[in-house]
Parts: C-alpha cells; sequence; structure tokens
C-alpha cells in the first residue's frame, strides 16, 4: 500500500455490561482531543444495536496516510487512553485496516459513516460490469495465441487495477451526493 495514500482503520472493543455509558463519554472526550493531532480525516462510532445485547463497539478512524497513523498509534494520548479504555472494555482491542473495496467508499475528504450496502453494491456492479464485459474479449482477439488462464491472469489484473485507481475513486467521486445521502 503506497505511504501517501489514506488509511482507514476499524478498532473493535467489547464494553463490560453497564459500562457503556462511562465508556461511551470516555471515548467522545479522546476523539475530540485526537483531532488535534496532524493526518486526522475523521472518526466514525458504531455502537451494538439497542436490544441485541451486543456490546462490541467499532471505532473507524481515517488517516492522510501510513505516517499519520503510526504518528496517532505511537502517541502518549492513544496510550494513555488505551490505558483507560481497558478498565471499561474485555480483553484486547481488534485491529482491522480498510484497503480493499470497502476504502472506495470513504473518498479522502469525507467524513467516516456507513452506507448503505445496497448502493456499494450497485456502484461495484455499474463499475465491474462494463470492464468484465468488454476487456476478456478485447484482449482475447487482441492476444489470440495466449493460454487461456494467462490471458485471465493479465484482464483479471487489469480489472482489478483499473477498479482500485480509476473506476472506483472516479465513481465515488461522481455518487458521492447519492451515496452519502446528500442527494435523493
Amino acid at each position: 500500500m503506497a505511504e501517501a495514500a489514506p488509511v482507514t482503520v476499524w478498532i473493535t472493543r467489547t464494553v463490560k455490561p453497564g459500562c457503556e455509558a462511562e465508556f461511551e463519554r470516555a471515548l467522545h472526550e479522546f476523539v475530540q482531543r485526537s483531532f488535534s493531532q496532524p493526518g486526522q480525516m475523521g472518526v466514525h462510532v458504531i455502537r451494538p444495536a439497542p436490544g441485541t445485547g451486543a456490546r462490541d463497539y467499532r471505532i473507524v478512524r481515517k488517516f492522510n496516510n501510513r505516517a499519520a497513523l503510526a504518528a496517532f498509534r505511537a502517541s502518549p494520548e492513544y496510550a494513555e487512553w488505551n490505558r483507560f479504555a481497558d478498565t471499561f472494555t474485555v480483553g484486547e482491542p481488534r485491529f482491522e485496516e480498510l484497503c480493499g473495496l470497502e476504502s472506495w467508499f470513504t473518498p479522502e475528504n469525507t467524513p467516516l459513516r456507513p452506507l448503505p450496502q445496497w448502493k456499494m453494491a450497485l456502484v461495484t456492479f455499474a463499475g465491474v460490469y462494463p470492464l468484465t464485459s468488454t476487456l476478456p474479449r478485447g484482449f482475447a482477439q487482441l492476444l489470440p495465441g495466449w493460454h487461456p488462464l494467462l490471458l485471465n491472469v493479465l484482464v483479471t489484473g487489469l480489472i482489478v487495477a483499473s477498479l482500485t485507481w480509476a473506476i472506483m475513486p472516479l465513481l465515488t467521486r461522481l455518487l458521492h451526493g447519492w451515496l452519502h445521502g446528500t442527494h435523493k
């Protein structure tokens, strides 16, 4: 992954029963303080659905680049938050870095929030369908002597690269209002 590319991470913490309000208050205060650190692009907290008995909180953070993420993780504020959060949570926090399809839908200057999956599926379909309909046939005609498996590797690589660096960034910018609900 490129050093200068934005990085999105999910941190999942399981809150002890009865500590939800204290955890949320502490998390809110930490998030507000953390915005003073350079490279912050947004944060979103996904709370457990009411009435389900679930206790997992997912904290989604987006950074300008990998260096900003590393600086955030190395900061005294982050270390202090982790020590404090441990009093309200069970087990170790779980970390995931988003770098595939899900990261296409969080463009650089967009606050992080969950998008409807059906919208993400439609936009992904709109990006994938034209490529999978045209590139295999075009390259089969262009390179008729190639073994089908080798041709498939080439075409699949081109489709993935096109989606990652061209098609999906373009579609998410063009459809930003619809995806994020600012245009109905």
